[in-house]
């Protein structure tokens, strides 16, 4: 049948990702949710218009199948009208069903019709409208007309199994920081000393949390002023709730904690989800609506997920939670949901560690979901850089490990990229095929193969360790946030009015604060790229010099091996994309020679290191194992050069005026043109942040 196909379904966090970002309030949410919905109906709306179009040959109601007759005439007493009813002898049943279908349909908001109200025929799920189009199949079947049943009656199903009522899922995530303080505010409220809450140890939180857990009494009633965090997390939740006591929980995706450090930053959000209505009575206890879905982004989140997670799973309020939501959901598995980040893992310790500690943290909690018998569903938090997990679909999902994909998988896309790869319905319908054959191809290989065991992991070990070592080197050196801030266009890009958060979580003048997006990009921008390459080079020389056996070994694995081929062959792209010539002209820009000759230089020899030791590797110098890709980003350099040269001079021109603090005329035409050299660059690269 039509549910046993492959499926894509879309999720968004426009207007549900409040993580740093103050303008995404609860108002916004509501009307993301109102927006979705209303799209949704009105695609559903259409395609039901143009199949009853497509129904309109002769079958009195009288000679169609029974079981459609039996609905129609159920839909006409729900709808209070029998005159068709009565009149068996109506000429075109099929076309009068999709009719009553259309009828029963919701009101999308702001169409003609009074779109507030929803009578009690109206359809509540997708399900009890795919339900009746199941019957028109089943009745045109009987009745010869196969080819429109299999075809047109089909289109219409997969549309709304695809899109349902809501368009999209919406995800709602909100940094552990923000729910500390919202707990803290929310403890005041109720007398309790909410700043202890701040400083307790993991296992006073926990102590504090489970006995409140015990409990559906909320620590607020309505009409009480809460603080701002309590406020902003609070009222979110309240507009989730009255969406699903309205619609159901199927236009809500999870709740998402980014920087997950602890099992209390887990368990809070039951808390904060118990002020709002989300947590439900049920005769095994208390549960939570909406999955907890935590988010490991740091090297040393993902080294303590598995622990993380072990704990949270057997945990009793999520093992009720997860039996409530399978329940409610139709599943046939327990289902936990884990997000993963390539972005802030990268930024905080290099490629080779972020995606060595990725591969096996996945690999260890798809082992704990096993053992918990309970299915985890990875989430990868991928962005469009190579510094931030992208990389071609098909060498992504092989690279995954063994059983961690089962059936299903979550990734995101991120802006320009999904206008590089859907815009156009040819390249839309060719990287989702990518997409659904991948996942499907790698299930099915994992299910029938043993786990392939090589001897090679202490030697990624080493690499990782190595590269993180060599990386932080940098990035702590104290002259370095001085040359960043001055050799790319970082404070460009924090102008800018693209991103879809700002660029800094507090606002403070930090490496840590600052966004993986922003980060990448200026790096990207200056063609420095150290994201995705810095502390290769020396990493792979100190391997050869102490491991020359493993080295061979890594030589051969770089031809055959799906994960170190993909990321070498990532790592190797980058390097073509990097030019000494444009970034030594932008490190001109900062002005004290001593901190640029002495990061630049750390710069150059090592991206000479990394040239050298790759060609190793793979046996072949650049131009020659990369052809296609070299001569690419040289004819492009005729065009790029002059955007390059003149971005750096209107640096120069408009730092002057704001170290003058000129905010003048002049300035902001300055920064105009600014941002349009960083757009034309970024198109030219393909590549933002």
């Amino acid at each position: 049948g039509y549910d046993k196909l492959p499926r894509i379904s879309f999720g968004d966090w426009v207007g549900g990702d409040r993580d740093g970002h103050p303008f995404v309030t609860s108002e916004v949410t509501k009307e993301t949710l109102e927006t979705l919905r209303s799209n949704a109906l009105a695609i559903v709306r259409q395609h039901l218009d143009d199949l009853s179009h497509n129904l309109s040959f002769t079958c009195p109601i009288n000679q169609s199948a029974p079981a459609m007759q039996k609905r129609i005439y159920e839909i006409g007493e729900e709808l209070g009208s029998k005159e068709f009813a009565l009149n068996g002898a109506e000429r075109e049943a099929f076309r009068l069903f999709v009719n009553l279908m259309l009828t029963k349909l919701p009101h999308e908001k702001n169409s003609i019709v009074n779109r507030n109200i929803e009578n009690e025929s109206s359809y509540r799920y997708a399900s009890e409208l795919i339900a009746d189009l199941l019957i028109l199949s089943d009745a045109l079947t009987v009745f010869g007309a196969k080819t429109i049943a299999f075809a047109d009656v089909r289109d219409v199903m997969r549309i709304v199994q695809t899109f349902g009522f809501h368009l999209a899922h919406l995800d709602i995530r909100q940094n552990s920081k923000f729910h500390d303080n919202a707990i803290c505010q929310l403890m005041e409220t109720a007398l309790l000393d909410g700043s202890q809450f701040l400083t307790w140890s993991e296992e006073d939180r926990l102590a504090f949390i489970n006995k409140e857990l015990e409990s559906p009494r909320p620590f607020t009633q309505p009409k009480i002023k809460l603080g701002p965090e309590a406020d902003a997390v609070v009222s979110c939740y309240k507009v989730v709730s009255e969406y699903i006591d309205d619609h159901g929980t199927a236009g809500l995706g999870s709740l998402i904690v980014s920087m997950t450090r602890s099992l209390s930053d887990l368990l809070t959000v039951y808390l904060l989800a118990r002020e709002a209505g989300l947590i439900v009575q049920t005769p095994q206890g208390l549960v939570c609506k909406l999955p907890v879905v935590p988010l490991f982004e740091t090297i040393d989140d993902l080294r303590n997920s598995p622990e993380i997670m072990q704990a949270f799973l057997d945990h009793p309020f999520t093992k009720r939670s997860l039996e409530y939501q399978k329940a409610l959901n139709g599943e046939k598995y327990l289902i936990q949901q884990i997000m993963i980040g390539y972005s802030d893992s990268n930024k905080d310790g290099g490629i080779l560690a972020s995606q060595w500690n990725l591969f096996k943290a996945q690999t260890t909690l798809a082992e704990i979901g096993r053992n918990n018998q309970v299915r985890i569903r990875f989430f990868h938090g991928k962005g469009g850089s190579i510094s931030r997990g992208a990389g071609p679909t098909n060498w992504f999902i092989k690279t995954l490990p063994h059983a961690s994909i089962n059936g299903d998988m979550r990734l995101t896309e991120q802006g320009e990229t999904i206008a590089q790869k859907y815009a156009n319905k040819i390249n839309a319908t060719f990287n989702l095929e990518l997409l659904i054959a991948g996942t499907a191809g790698s299930t099915i290989l994992h299910q029938f193969t043993p786990k392939r065991v090589t001897n090679f992991e202490s030697s990624f070990d080493f690499l990782a360790e190595e590269s993180f070592k060599y990386y932080q080197g940098l990035i702590n050196d104290k002259n370095f946030i001085q040359f960043f801030s001055e050799a790319t266009p970082i404070d460009v890009i924090e102008s800018s009015k693209i991103g879809s958060r700002p660029a800094r979580r507090t606002g403070k003048r930090t490496l840590g604060d600052l966004r993986a997006i922003p980060w990448v990009f200026s790096w990207s921008q200056s063609r420095f790229n150290i994201t995705s390459w810095y502390g290769v080079g020396s990493t792979i020389k100190s391997f050869k010099d102490q491991m020359p056996a493993q080295f061979e070994e890594l030589k051969k694995l770089a031809k055959i091996d799906s994960l170190v081929r993909y990321v070498f062959t990532n790592v190797d792209t980058s390097l073509a994309a990097t030019d000494v010539k444009i970034f030594t002209a932008y490190a001109d820009l900062v002005e004290d020679n001593e901190i640029k000759m002495d990061i630049l230089g750390k710069i150059v020899k090592e991206l000479e290191l990394t040239r050298a030791m790759l060609s190793e590797v793979f046996d072949k110098p650049l131009e020659t194992r990369r052809s296609h890709h070299y001569y690419s980003n040289v004819l492009r350099a005729v065009a790029l050069n002059d955007l390059h040269y003149k971005q750096i001079d209107l640096l120069k021109r408009w730092r002057s005026l704001k170290k003058d603090h000129i905010e003048n005329e002049e300035a902001q035409n300055l920064l105009l043109q600014l941002l349009l050299t960083v757009n034309g660059i970024a198109s030219a690269l393909r590549n933002t942040g």
